[in-house]
């Protein structure tokens, strides 16, 4: 018996102030009714979790984003740093009715999909994220940061951390660790300091990590979708991204062959959203546009 799938899409369009027509920024959520199969690499021991905020339109400053993030850390030396939300929605989706899924879609949309999975043993970072409807890998040596110190410090959570600053692929990123958690890693791709990295903040402020909450002991443990994953590079990935981003609508037409109709307040369908935008910001990662 074949098993039928829901596809919910909800279609948003950010525009800028008044003073301008211009689209800065367009989404596009689909929402599936099943949880993809997961396999388990290893428990994980203690969790972090991160308050994520992204400026979507560093151009006139409109849209700022914010998530929730989660860094599980394993004795085995590997980590993984997701969403918050996501793993809620997880865990939700095998308890909705169809009829169910399809009346809390709003609800039920994603947060991030990316995932950044760290294998310290094996020196080896692994990034997949989701776009639109396919699924993307790549692996890369850990990257190295040159961390630079300073004597600055500041109170994060009762914990006294310590400034370092580094340039990373293209930004300028100024971070607070703390020794009194004996843990080298921190979110996204960052590592390498005496202590677990609180904070991260690129100079602009366009991306943010602080650290919100702290479980020393945890019940999930670290997983990886079991699904067909298209195997990439960093730079071929933030060059597909970038595709999509500019045109979410188009692209999942041509990949999928899915249309997508949006439609202003009034009902009528806007014959722009197939239109190339010109995007208001940059990714975390500036320098995938280097040859």
């Amino acid at each position: 018996m074949k098993t039928k799938t829901i596809f919910a899409m909800l279609a948003i369009l950010m525009a800028c102030p008044a003073t301008s027509a211009k689209t800065v920024r367009r989404t596009l959520n689909i929402l599936q009714s099943e949880v993809p199969v997961t396999k388990t690499i290893t428990p994980a021991d203690m969790e972090f979790i991160y308050d994520y905020h992204f400026n979507a339109d560093t151009v006139y400053g409109t849209q700022t984003d914010r998530e929730q993030m989660l860094l599980q850390v394993s004795r085995s030396g590997v980590s993984k740093f997701s969403s918050l939300k996501n793993a809620r929605i997880d865990s939700l989706i095998p308890t909705l009715s169809p009829e169910e899924l399809v009346r809390n879609a709003e609800r039920l949309v994603n947060g991030p999909s990316i995932n950044i999975f760290k294998n310290y043993p094996a020196g080896k970072l692994t990034h997949t994220e989701k776009i639109a409807r396919d699924w993307f890998m790549y692996e890369e040596a850990m990257p190295g940061f040159n961390w630079q110190f300073s004597d600055s410090t500041r109170m994060i959570l009762g914990y006294e951390c310590r400034e370092a600053t580094c340039d990373f692929r293209g930004r300028r990123w100024t971070v607070f660790y703390t020794e009194d958690i004996p843990v080298m890693d921190g979110p996204w791709k960052f590592c390498g300091l005496p202590g677990l990295i609180m904070s991260a903040r690129d100079e602009g402020s366009q991306y943010s990590f602080e650290c919100i909450g702290i479980k020393s002991s945890a019940r999930r443990p670290i997983q990886i979708y079991d699904v067909p994953y298209n195997d990439t590079t960093r730079r071929k990935f933030y060059d597909t991204l970038h595709r999509y981003e500019i045109n979410p609508y188009a692209y999942v037409e041509t990949v999928s062959g899915i249309h997508v109709t949006v439609c202003d307040e009034a009902g009528n369908p806007d014959p722009t959203a197939y239109d190339p935008i010109e995007l208001g910001y940059d990714f975390i990662e500036r320098d995938w546009k280097e040859k």
